[in-house]
């Protein structure tokens, strides 16, 4: 699922994103979301959340959670 929709992501849900410093390289970052910072419910470049390890970034991909 991509990380444009807020619906798509809540906190404990693994994402890829993409950090501030790596916006230009396109670098994805792996993580637990831990907070959701983006208060819309869409944002074209994805949504801007807090991971468990404390980075932040705007979501680009996220994963289903193994049921």
């Amino acid at each position: 699922m991509n990380g444009q929709n807020r619906v798509n992501i809540q906190p404990g849900v693994e994402v890829d994103i993409v950090l501030k410093k790596d916006q230009r390289t396109g670098k994805l970052t792996r993580g637990i979301v831990k907070d959701i910072l983006t208060k819309s419910s869409s944002h074209p470049h994805g949504i801007k959340v807090r991971l468990q390890d404390g980075q932040v970034g705007r979501v680009k991909e996220v994963f289903k959670k193994e049921s």
